[in-house]
Protein backbone atom coordinates (compact mmCIF):
# COMPACT_ATOMS: atom_id res chain seq x y z
CA UNK A 1 0.00 0.00 0.00
CA UNK A 2 1.38 3.44 -0.91
CA UNK A 3 1.86 6.23 1.61
CA UNK A 4 -0.79 8.19 -0.30
CA UNK A 5 -3.43 5.47 -0.05
CA UNK A 6 -2.56 4.88 3.61
CA UNK A 7 -3.13 8.57 4.30
CA UNK A 8 -6.47 8.37 2.52
CA UNK A 9 -7.46 5.36 4.63
CA UNK A 10 -6.58 7.22 7.82
CA UNK A 11 -8.38 10.45 6.94
CA UNK A 12 -11.93 9.13 7.50
CA UNK A 13 -10.87 7.69 10.86
CA UNK A 14 -9.63 11.10 11.91
CA UNK A 15 -12.92 12.68 10.87
CA UNK A 16 -14.95 10.05 12.71
CA UNK A 17 -12.86 10.46 15.84
CA UNK A 18 -13.24 14.23 15.76
CA UNK A 19 -17.00 13.91 15.41
CA UNK A 20 -17.19 11.35 18.22
CA UNK A 21 -15.99 13.93 20.74
CA UNK A 22 -18.46 16.79 20.46
CA UNK A 23 -16.06 19.21 22.07
CA UNK A 24 -14.37 21.31 19.39
CA UNK A 25 -10.68 21.72 18.86
CA UNK A 26 -9.48 25.30 19.31
CA UNK A 27 -7.05 27.14 17.03
CA UNK A 28 -6.36 30.56 18.50
CA UNK A 29 -4.36 32.72 16.07
CA UNK A 30 -2.87 35.80 17.73
CA UNK A 31 -1.14 38.54 15.78
CA UNK A 32 0.79 41.39 17.37
CA UNK A 33 -0.15 45.07 16.98
CA UNK A 34 -2.72 44.54 14.21
CA UNK A 35 -5.24 47.36 14.04
CA UNK A 36 -8.86 46.47 13.31
CA UNK A 37 -8.94 47.88 9.79
CA UNK A 38 -5.86 45.94 8.64
CA UNK A 39 -8.01 43.31 6.91
CA UNK A 40 -9.89 43.55 3.64
CA UNK A 41 -13.05 42.25 5.35
CA UNK A 42 -12.82 45.33 7.58
CA UNK A 43 -12.58 47.65 4.60
CA UNK A 44 -8.87 48.24 4.10
CA UNK A 45 -8.33 50.03 0.77
CA UNK A 46 -5.07 48.24 -0.09
CA UNK A 47 -4.60 45.10 2.01
CA UNK A 48 -6.14 41.95 0.57
CA UNK A 49 -6.56 39.15 3.11
CA UNK A 50 -8.69 36.52 1.36
CA UNK A 51 -8.01 33.71 3.82
CA UNK A 52 -9.06 35.67 6.91
CA UNK A 53 -11.98 37.02 4.87
CA UNK A 54 -13.04 33.43 4.18
CA UNK A 55 -13.25 32.77 7.92
CA UNK A 56 -15.54 35.80 8.22
CA UNK A 57 -17.61 34.69 5.21
CA UNK A 58 -18.14 31.32 6.91
CA UNK A 59 -18.46 32.51 10.48
CA UNK A 60 -18.46 35.64 12.60
CA UNK A 61 -17.00 39.09 12.04
CA UNK A 62 -16.86 41.17 15.24
CA UNK A 63 -16.72 44.75 14.04
CA UNK A 64 -16.36 46.42 17.43
CA UNK A 65 -13.79 44.35 19.28
CA UNK A 66 -11.38 46.05 21.68
CA UNK A 67 -8.47 45.45 24.02
CA UNK A 68 -8.70 46.63 27.61
CA UNK A 69 -5.03 47.69 27.65
CA UNK A 70 -3.23 48.48 24.40
CA UNK A 71 0.09 46.92 25.31
CA UNK A 72 1.32 43.44 24.42
CA UNK A 73 1.91 41.70 27.74
CA UNK A 74 -1.06 43.14 29.66
CA UNK A 75 -3.42 42.36 26.77
CA UNK A 76 -2.12 38.80 26.39
CA UNK A 77 -2.60 38.19 30.09
CA UNK A 78 -6.17 39.53 29.82
CA UNK A 79 -6.85 37.12 26.95
CA UNK A 80 -5.68 34.19 29.06
CA UNK A 81 -7.32 35.18 32.34
CA UNK A 82 -10.47 37.16 31.51
CA UNK A 83 -9.22 39.88 33.86
CA UNK A 84 -8.20 43.52 33.56
CA UNK A 85 -4.48 44.27 33.90
CA UNK A 86 -4.84 45.77 37.37
CA UNK A 87 -6.28 42.44 38.54
CA UNK A 88 -3.92 39.98 36.86
CA UNK A 89 -0.92 42.17 37.63
CA UNK A 90 0.77 42.19 34.23
CA UNK A 91 0.69 45.96 33.79
CA UNK A 92 3.81 46.32 31.61
CA UNK A 93 5.85 44.40 29.04
CA UNK A 94 8.35 43.07 31.59
CA UNK A 95 6.07 41.03 33.84
CA UNK A 96 5.32 37.36 33.24
CA UNK A 97 1.90 35.77 33.57
CA UNK A 98 1.51 34.72 37.22
CA UNK A 99 2.10 30.96 37.46
CA UNK A 100 -0.62 30.61 40.10
CA UNK A 101 -3.29 32.47 38.12
CA UNK A 102 -5.66 30.06 36.37
CA UNK A 103 -5.98 30.61 32.62
CA UNK A 104 -8.38 29.22 30.04
CA UNK A 105 -5.67 26.86 28.65
CA UNK A 106 -5.26 25.44 32.18
CA UNK A 107 -9.00 24.84 32.39
CA UNK A 108 -9.05 23.15 28.98
CA UNK A 109 -6.09 21.00 29.98
CA UNK A 110 -7.88 19.96 33.17
CA UNK A 111 -10.93 18.97 31.13
CA UNK A 112 -8.98 16.63 28.88
CA UNK A 113 -7.66 18.85 26.08
CA UNK A 114 -4.18 18.51 24.65
CA UNK A 115 -2.79 22.04 24.74
CA UNK A 116 0.06 23.82 23.00
CA UNK A 117 1.53 27.27 22.55
CA UNK A 118 3.77 28.00 19.57
CA UNK A 119 5.32 31.35 18.72
CA UNK A 120 5.54 34.73 20.39
CA UNK A 121 4.53 34.59 24.06
CA UNK A 122 5.92 37.98 25.13
CA UNK A 123 5.26 37.91 28.83
CA UNK A 124 8.54 37.90 30.71
CA UNK A 125 11.18 39.30 28.36
CA UNK A 126 13.98 36.88 29.27
CA UNK A 127 11.99 33.72 29.97
CA UNK A 128 11.48 31.24 27.13
CA UNK A 129 10.70 28.23 29.32
CA UNK A 130 7.35 26.32 29.20
CA UNK A 131 4.43 27.85 31.08
CA UNK A 132 1.72 26.08 33.10
CA UNK A 133 -1.33 24.76 31.26
CA UNK A 134 0.43 23.65 28.09
CA UNK A 135 1.51 20.14 27.13
CA UNK A 136 3.78 21.58 24.47
CA UNK A 137 5.40 25.01 24.49
CA UNK A 138 7.70 26.60 21.93
CA UNK A 139 8.69 30.25 22.21
CA UNK A 140 11.71 32.55 22.39
CA UNK A 141 13.02 35.38 24.48
CA UNK A 142 11.76 38.89 23.86
CA UNK A 143 10.32 40.00 20.56
CA UNK A 144 11.87 37.36 18.30
CA UNK A 145 13.09 38.21 14.79
CA UNK A 146 11.36 38.17 11.43
CA UNK A 147 14.16 35.94 10.13
CA UNK A 148 16.08 33.13 11.84
CA UNK A 149 14.73 33.26 15.39
CA UNK A 150 16.14 31.11 18.19
CA UNK A 151 13.33 29.04 19.73
CA UNK A 152 13.22 27.05 22.96
CA UNK A 153 11.50 23.74 22.14
CA UNK A 154 9.39 22.72 25.13
CA UNK A 155 12.24 23.42 27.53
CA UNK A 156 14.35 20.72 25.90
CA UNK A 157 16.81 22.99 24.15
CA UNK A 158 17.21 26.05 21.97
CA UNK A 159 18.06 26.29 18.32
CA UNK A 160 17.89 28.89 15.59
CA UNK A 161 15.28 27.98 12.99
CA UNK A 162 16.17 29.42 9.61
CA UNK A 163 13.41 31.13 7.70
CA UNK A 164 10.68 33.71 7.92
CA UNK A 165 9.00 33.76 11.32
CA UNK A 166 5.41 33.47 10.08
CA UNK A 167 6.23 30.48 7.89
CA UNK A 168 8.33 28.80 10.59
CA UNK A 169 5.65 28.90 13.31
CA UNK A 170 3.01 27.75 10.82
CA UNK A 171 5.20 24.74 10.00
CA UNK A 172 5.47 24.02 13.73
CA UNK A 173 1.71 24.33 14.16
CA UNK A 174 0.99 21.86 11.38
CA UNK A 175 3.56 19.45 12.80
CA UNK A 176 2.02 19.53 16.28
CA UNK A 177 -1.55 19.16 15.02
CA UNK A 178 -0.51 16.25 12.83
CA UNK A 179 0.60 14.37 15.95
CA UNK A 180 -2.84 14.59 17.58
CA UNK A 181 -4.51 11.22 17.07
CA UNK A 182 -8.10 12.33 17.56
CA UNK A 183 -8.64 10.61 20.91
CA UNK A 184 -8.68 13.96 22.71
CA UNK A 185 -9.65 17.44 21.54
CA UNK A 186 -6.80 19.90 21.23
CA UNK A 187 -6.18 23.59 21.73
CA UNK A 188 -3.34 25.42 20.01
CA UNK A 189 -2.44 29.07 20.49
CA UNK A 190 -0.32 30.34 17.60
CA UNK A 191 1.48 33.60 18.40
CA UNK A 192 2.73 35.53 15.38
CA UNK A 193 5.40 38.20 15.53
CA UNK A 194 3.75 40.08 12.67
CA UNK A 195 2.86 42.83 12.30
CA UNK A 196 4.94 44.08 15.24
CA UNK A 197 7.83 46.45 14.57
CA UNK A 198 10.44 46.37 13.23
CA UNK A 199 8.44 45.48 10.14
CA UNK A 200 10.17 43.19 7.65
CA UNK A 201 7.97 41.59 4.98
CA UNK A 202 8.90 38.44 3.14
CA UNK A 203 10.84 39.13 -0.03
CA UNK A 204 7.83 38.30 -2.20
CA UNK A 205 5.81 41.04 -0.48
CA UNK A 206 8.49 43.73 -0.13
CA UNK A 207 7.14 45.80 -3.03
CA UNK A 208 3.45 44.89 -3.00
CA UNK A 209 2.34 48.35 -1.89
CA UNK A 210 4.94 50.49 -3.63
CA UNK A 211 2.27 52.26 -5.65
CA UNK A 212 0.00 53.01 -2.69
CA UNK A 213 -0.17 56.74 -1.92
CA UNK A 214 0.44 57.11 1.82
CA UNK A 215 0.35 60.47 3.56
CA UNK A 216 0.29 61.57 7.18
CA UNK A 217 -3.34 61.49 8.38
CA UNK A 218 -5.07 64.86 8.49
CA UNK A 219 -5.56 64.48 12.25
CA UNK A 220 -1.77 64.67 12.71
CA UNK A 221 -1.98 68.40 12.02
CA UNK A 222 -5.27 69.21 13.77
CA UNK A 223 -4.04 69.29 17.34
CA UNK A 224 -5.26 72.66 18.60
CA UNK A 225 -8.23 71.20 20.47
CA UNK A 226 -6.21 68.22 21.76
CA UNK A 227 -4.17 67.79 24.95
CA UNK A 228 -0.81 69.54 24.83
CA UNK A 229 1.08 66.26 25.32
CA UNK A 230 0.13 65.25 21.75
CA UNK A 231 2.52 67.91 20.43
CA UNK A 232 5.27 66.90 22.86
CA UNK A 233 5.06 63.35 21.53
CA UNK A 234 5.56 64.33 17.87
CA UNK A 235 9.37 64.16 17.93
CA UNK A 236 9.66 61.10 20.16
CA UNK A 237 9.94 57.35 19.63
CA UNK A 238 6.14 57.33 19.35
CA UNK A 239 5.65 60.40 17.16
CA UNK A 240 5.46 60.86 13.39
CA UNK A 241 8.59 63.03 13.31
CA UNK A 242 10.65 60.54 15.31
CA UNK A 243 12.69 57.49 14.17
CA UNK A 244 9.64 55.47 13.07
CA UNK A 245 11.08 52.20 14.39
CA UNK A 246 14.33 52.79 12.47
CA UNK A 247 12.63 53.57 9.15
CA UNK A 248 13.92 57.13 9.61
CA UNK A 249 17.61 57.54 10.34
CA UNK A 250 17.74 61.33 10.71
CA UNK A 251 15.22 62.65 13.20
CA UNK A 252 13.29 64.58 14.20
CA UNK A 253 12.19 65.35 10.67
CA UNK A 254 9.30 67.77 10.25
CA UNK A 255 9.94 68.37 6.56
CA UNK A 256 7.31 67.44 3.95
CA UNK A 257 9.79 64.94 2.50
CA UNK A 258 9.77 63.10 5.82
CA UNK A 259 6.47 61.48 4.86
CA UNK A 260 8.42 59.17 2.54
CA UNK A 261 9.94 57.41 5.55
CA UNK A 262 6.49 57.17 7.10
CA UNK A 263 5.10 55.66 3.90
CA UNK A 264 7.86 53.04 3.74
CA UNK A 265 7.11 52.04 7.33
CA UNK A 266 3.37 51.65 6.69
CA UNK A 267 3.92 49.64 3.50
CA UNK A 268 6.22 47.26 5.38
CA UNK A 269 3.62 46.86 8.14
CA UNK A 270 1.02 45.87 5.59
CA UNK A 271 3.43 43.50 3.89
CA UNK A 272 3.95 41.42 7.03
CA UNK A 273 0.18 40.87 7.29
CA UNK A 274 0.06 39.27 3.85
CA UNK A 275 2.23 36.42 5.16
CA UNK A 276 -0.08 36.00 8.15
CA UNK A 277 -3.00 35.66 5.76
CA UNK A 278 -1.06 32.99 3.86
CA UNK A 279 -0.60 31.16 7.16
CA UNK A 280 -4.34 31.26 7.85
CA UNK A 281 -4.99 29.78 4.41
CA UNK A 282 -2.47 27.00 4.99
CA UNK A 283 -3.99 26.04 8.34
CA UNK A 284 -7.53 26.14 6.96
CA UNK A 285 -6.58 23.74 4.16
CA UNK A 286 -4.60 21.55 6.55
CA UNK A 287 -7.55 21.16 8.93
CA UNK A 288 -9.86 20.49 6.02
CA UNK A 289 -7.59 17.72 4.73
CA UNK A 290 -7.58 16.14 8.20
CA UNK A 291 -11.36 16.25 8.42
CA UNK A 292 -11.15 18.57 11.45
CA UNK A 293 -12.11 21.95 9.98
CA UNK A 294 -15.74 21.99 11.01
CA UNK A 295 -14.97 20.65 14.48
CA UNK A 296 -12.42 23.38 15.17
CA UNK A 297 -13.17 26.73 16.77
CA UNK A 298 -10.87 29.06 14.82
CA UNK A 299 -10.27 32.46 16.38
CA UNK A 300 -8.26 35.13 14.58
CA UNK A 301 -7.42 38.24 16.58
CA UNK A 302 -4.62 40.50 17.85
CA UNK A 303 -3.37 41.68 21.22
CA UNK A 304 -3.83 45.40 20.53
CA UNK A 305 -4.14 47.92 17.75
CA UNK A 306 -1.72 50.49 16.36
CA UNK A 307 -1.66 54.18 15.54
CA UNK A 308 -0.47 54.96 12.01
CA UNK A 309 0.00 58.69 12.30
CA UNK A 310 -3.41 59.52 13.77
CA UNK A 311 -3.08 62.59 16.04
CA UNK A 312 0.62 62.66 15.11
CA UNK A 313 1.29 59.32 16.82
CA UNK A 314 2.72 55.91 16.03
CA UNK A 315 2.70 52.83 18.29
CA UNK A 316 -0.25 52.18 20.67
CA UNK A 317 -1.02 52.70 24.40
CA UNK A 318 -3.47 55.59 23.96
CA UNK A 319 -7.23 55.26 24.26
CA UNK A 320 -7.94 56.23 20.65
CA UNK A 321 -9.72 53.88 18.25
CA UNK A 322 -6.72 52.78 16.13
CA UNK A 323 -4.87 51.87 19.34
CA UNK A 324 -7.60 49.90 21.12
CA UNK A 325 -9.78 48.49 18.34
CA UNK A 326 -8.60 45.14 17.02
CA UNK A 327 -9.73 42.43 14.59
CA UNK A 328 -11.80 39.44 15.64
CA UNK A 329 -12.94 36.78 13.22
CA UNK A 330 -14.35 33.44 14.38
CA UNK A 331 -15.25 30.33 12.42
CA UNK A 332 -17.05 27.41 14.04
CA UNK A 333 -20.18 25.84 12.53
CA UNK A 334 -21.24 24.90 16.06
CA UNK A 335 -21.86 28.62 16.63
CA UNK A 336 -23.15 29.65 13.22
CA UNK A 337 -23.56 27.58 10.04
CA UNK A 338 -21.01 28.33 7.33
CA UNK A 339 -23.78 29.43 4.97
CA UNK A 340 -25.21 31.84 7.55
CA UNK A 341 -22.34 34.19 8.45
CA UNK A 342 -23.03 36.90 10.98
CA UNK A 343 -21.63 40.37 11.63
CA UNK A 344 -21.51 41.34 15.32
CA UNK A 345 -21.78 45.07 15.93
CA UNK A 346 -21.93 44.84 19.73
CA UNK A 347 -18.87 45.74 21.76
CA UNK A 348 -16.65 42.80 22.68
CA UNK A 349 -13.33 42.94 24.53
CA UNK A 350 -10.24 40.83 25.13
CA UNK A 351 -11.39 39.75 28.59
CA UNK A 352 -14.26 37.88 26.88
CA UNK A 353 -12.05 35.25 25.24
CA UNK A 354 -11.51 33.03 28.26
CA UNK A 355 -15.18 32.68 29.27
CA UNK A 356 -16.30 32.33 25.65
CA UNK A 357 -13.86 29.56 24.78
CA UNK A 358 -14.53 27.66 27.98
CA UNK A 359 -18.30 27.78 27.51
CA UNK A 360 -18.11 26.70 23.88
CA UNK A 361 -15.79 23.84 24.85
CA UNK A 362 -17.90 22.76 27.82
CA UNK A 363 -15.10 23.30 30.34
CA UNK A 364 -15.32 24.58 33.89
CA UNK A 365 -15.56 28.39 33.89
CA UNK A 366 -13.07 30.70 35.57
CA UNK A 367 -14.29 32.27 38.79
CA UNK A 368 -14.51 35.99 39.56
CA UNK A 369 -13.41 37.28 36.19
CA UNK A 370 -14.35 40.48 34.38
CA UNK A 371 -15.18 39.14 30.93
CA UNK A 372 -18.40 37.65 29.56
CA UNK A 373 -18.94 34.78 27.16
CA UNK A 374 -20.11 35.89 23.73
CA UNK A 375 -21.46 32.45 22.81
CA UNK A 376 -25.11 33.58 22.99
CA UNK A 377 -24.24 36.89 21.33
CA UNK A 378 -22.65 34.99 18.46
CA UNK A 379 -25.87 33.03 18.07
CA UNK A 380 -28.01 36.16 17.84
CA UNK A 381 -28.98 36.85 21.45
CA UNK A 382 -27.74 40.34 22.39
CA UNK A 383 -29.91 40.67 25.50
CA UNK A 384 -28.09 41.65 28.67
CA UNK A 385 -24.93 42.51 26.72
CA UNK A 386 -22.65 45.41 27.64
CA UNK A 387 -23.21 48.84 26.15
CA UNK A 388 -19.89 50.24 27.35
CA UNK A 389 -16.46 49.24 28.61
CA UNK A 390 -13.54 51.04 30.14
CA UNK A 391 -9.90 51.12 29.11
CA UNK A 392 -6.84 51.40 31.33
CA UNK A 393 -3.18 52.10 30.68
CA UNK A 394 -0.46 53.03 33.17
CA UNK A 395 2.45 55.38 32.47
CA UNK A 396 5.72 53.55 31.80
CA UNK A 397 9.05 55.02 32.77
CA UNK A 398 10.71 52.88 30.06
CA UNK A 399 8.39 54.38 27.41
CA UNK A 400 7.53 57.83 28.79
CA UNK A 401 5.52 59.04 25.82
CA UNK A 402 1.94 58.42 27.05
CA UNK A 403 0.29 59.55 30.31
CA UNK A 404 -1.89 57.37 32.50
CA UNK A 405 -5.09 56.71 30.57
CA UNK A 406 -8.60 55.90 31.75
CA UNK A 407 -11.22 55.90 29.00
CA UNK A 408 -14.84 54.95 28.44
CA UNK A 409 -16.12 53.63 25.11
CA UNK A 410 -19.87 53.39 24.52
CA UNK A 411 -21.72 52.65 21.30
CA UNK A 412 -21.68 56.39 20.60
CA UNK A 413 -19.12 58.22 22.72
CA UNK A 414 -15.46 58.09 23.71
CA UNK A 415 -14.43 59.85 26.91
CA UNK A 416 -10.73 59.90 27.83
CA UNK A 417 -9.08 61.33 30.92
CA UNK A 418 -5.46 61.33 32.04
CA UNK A 419 -5.13 60.96 35.84
CA UNK A 420 -1.90 62.26 37.29
CA UNK A 421 -1.48 59.28 39.59
CA UNK A 422 -1.45 60.95 42.99
CA UNK A 423 -5.12 61.81 43.31
CA UNK A 424 -4.61 65.45 42.35
CA UNK A 425 -6.68 67.03 39.57
CA UNK A 426 -5.86 65.86 36.06
CA UNK A 427 -3.11 67.96 34.54
CA UNK A 428 -3.94 67.04 30.94
CA UNK A 429 -7.00 68.10 28.98
CA UNK A 430 -9.60 65.35 28.68
CA UNK A 431 -11.17 64.27 25.38
CA UNK A 432 -14.73 63.64 24.23
CA UNK A 433 -15.72 62.36 20.80
CA UNK A 434 -19.11 61.69 19.29
CA UNK A 435 -18.12 58.59 17.32
CA UNK A 436 -21.32 58.44 15.30
CA UNK A 437 -20.70 61.91 13.89
CA UNK A 438 -16.89 61.76 14.12
CA UNK A 439 -15.59 58.17 13.90
CA UNK A 440 -12.01 59.35 13.32
CA UNK A 441 -11.98 61.31 16.59
CA UNK A 442 -11.05 64.59 14.96
CA UNK A 443 -13.17 67.04 16.97
CA UNK A 444 -12.59 67.12 20.72
CA UNK A 445 -15.87 68.21 22.32
CA UNK A 446 -14.61 68.32 25.90
CA UNK A 447 -14.92 72.11 26.22
CA UNK A 448 -18.29 72.42 24.48
CA UNK A 449 -20.85 73.81 26.99
CA UNK A 450 -23.62 71.81 25.31
CA UNK A 451 -21.77 68.59 26.20
CA UNK A 452 -21.52 69.26 29.94
CA UNK A 453 -24.29 66.83 30.92
CA UNK A 454 -23.00 64.15 28.55
CA UNK A 455 -19.53 64.50 30.06
CA UNK A 456 -20.94 64.22 33.58
CA UNK A 457 -22.80 61.01 32.69
CA UNK A 458 -19.80 59.49 30.94
CA UNK A 459 -17.48 60.34 33.85
CA UNK A 460 -19.97 58.76 36.24
CA UNK A 461 -20.13 55.62 34.11
CA UNK A 462 -16.33 55.45 33.86
CA UNK A 463 -15.98 55.77 37.62
CA UNK A 464 -18.66 53.14 38.14
CA UNK A 465 -16.94 50.61 35.89
CA UNK A 466 -13.55 51.23 37.48
CA UNK A 467 -15.01 50.69 40.94
CA UNK A 468 -16.98 47.62 39.84
CA UNK A 469 -13.95 45.96 38.25
CA UNK A 470 -11.70 46.99 41.11
CA UNK A 471 -13.77 45.13 43.70
CA UNK A 472 -13.71 48.13 45.99
CA UNK A 473 -9.96 48.65 45.76
CA UNK A 474 -8.58 52.06 44.78
CA UNK A 475 -7.54 52.59 41.17
CA UNK A 476 -3.77 52.58 41.51
CA UNK A 477 -1.33 53.87 38.93
CA UNK A 478 2.19 55.33 38.78
CA UNK A 479 2.89 59.02 38.90
CA UNK A 480 2.84 60.69 35.48
CA UNK A 481 6.38 62.04 35.11
CA UNK A 482 5.66 63.79 31.82
CA UNK A 483 6.46 63.18 28.17
CA UNK A 484 10.17 62.53 27.65
CA UNK A 485 12.14 62.87 24.42
CA UNK A 486 14.87 60.25 24.86
CA UNK A 487 14.88 56.90 23.06
CA UNK A 488 14.08 53.69 24.94
CA UNK A 489 16.83 51.19 25.64
CA UNK A 490 17.66 49.29 22.48
CA UNK A 491 17.09 45.88 24.11
CA UNK A 492 13.42 46.60 24.86
CA UNK A 493 12.33 48.35 21.67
Amino acid sequence: MTASSLAQDKAPQKEKSAKADKRPNVLFILTDDQRSDALSCMGHPHLKTPHVDRLADEGLLFKNHYCTTSLCSPSRASILSGLYAHAHGVVNNFTDYPSNLVSFPMRLHESGYETAYIGKWHMGEDNDEPRPGFDYFVTHKGQGKYFDTEFNFNGQGRKVVDGYYTTVVTDMAEDWISKQDGDKPWMLMLGHKAPHSFYLPEEKYEHTFDQADIQYPKSAFDLEDKPEWFKKRLDTWHGIYGPLFDWRKNFPDESPAGVKDFARMVRAYWGTILSVDDSVGRLYDFLKERGELDNTLIIFTSDNGLLEGEHGMVDKRTGHEPSIRIPLVVRYPGLTPVDQPRVIDNISVTIDFAPSILEICGAKPLENIHGKSWKQLAQGDASDWRTSFYYEYNYEKQFPYTPNVRALRTDRYKYIRYPHGDGSPDKHMAELYDLKADPDENKNLINEPAQAETIRKLRTELDRLIAEHGAGQPDQMPLDQGIQSGLPEESIR
